[in-house]
């Protein structure tokens, strides 16, 4: 079976091996290439999977996309306890090694700009949620609205209500996000989550992404923690640390 190379990141040369153990994609090793004093992690991959009309249908499969993302980030996490890694995108591939050092040569300013702004930072995730509102009891059902007029100024105040705590959220957001934004040498901000499809219960309100140095992620995470339950409906999600994708440039 022909195979193509799945470059996961590039680094600078380790100071320790990475763990005998690690696997890739499809249970294949990671190796290391270097070129020009930078490192890139690799392993086979089938050409079947990834190339442009096998990976064309293989991004419909979702478990299999999936199982992917997961095999691909165990490798960035592996690399961020011996290094910085620059993670690359998911399913960046070459036809052959030859491909990897001259993409390394093409883009090697840029590369060792981005590993000298990351080294010795992390990402971590804060999302807010309004939570989402109480579904009236069966047991006890409103009673009927008695006219028009009463169900019209029922939902009326059932509206503002909704408003209320919209904009209620909206404002802890902000404020959440200027204090982080103080604890953090950079920041992106994601779209919104759609609940449908991450299976995360309420409305998502913030999603954002802070570059942090090491030495001050105790300090952020207690900022955090202490804002959780600062707002009854509102829910602070906090994940990481992660290796700086979201800082990258390798954004997909």
């Amino acid at each position: 079976m022909s195979a193509l190379r799945y470059v996961y990141a590039v680094c600078r040369p380790l100071d320790a091996p990475l763990q005998a153990e690690l696997t890739g994609i499809g249970g294949a090793p990671p190796a290391l290439l270097h070129h020009h004093g930078l490192v890139a992690v690799v392993s086979s991959v089938p050409e079947a999977d990834f190339d442009e009309q096998g990976l064309r249908a293989r991004l419909e499969d979702l478990d299999w996309l999936s199982a992917t993302a997961r095999a691909h980030q165990g490798v960035i996490a592996a690399l961020s306890t011996v290094t910085t890694p620059l993670p690359l995108r998911l399913a960046t591939v070459f036809r052959d090694d030859s491909g990897i050092r001259a993409m390394i040569e093409a883009r090697e300013d840029d590369f060792r700009r981005a590993l000298d702004r990351l080294e010795g930072r992390v990402e971590w995730g804060v999302k807010v949620f309004v939570e989402s509102e109480p579904a009236e009891s069966a047991a006890a059902p409103a009673a009927k609205p008695a006219s028009g007029r009463d169900y019209l100024r029922s939902r009326r105040r059932h509206s503002e209500a909704h408003e209320e705590r919209w904009q209620r959220a909206e404002s802890f957001a902000q404020s959440l996000h200027e204090r982080l934004s103080r604890q953090s040498e950079d920041f992106r901000m994601h779209p919104a989550q759609n609940s449908a499809l991450s299976g995360a219960s309420g409305q998502n309100v913030l999603n954002a992404a802070y570059l942090v140095p090491r030495e001050g992620c105790e300090e952020f995470v207690e900022l955090v923690d202490r804002t959780k339950d600062e707002t009854p409906g509102i829910r602070v999600e906090l994940t990481g640390p992660w290796a700086a994708y979201s800082f990258s440039g390798e954004e997909a």
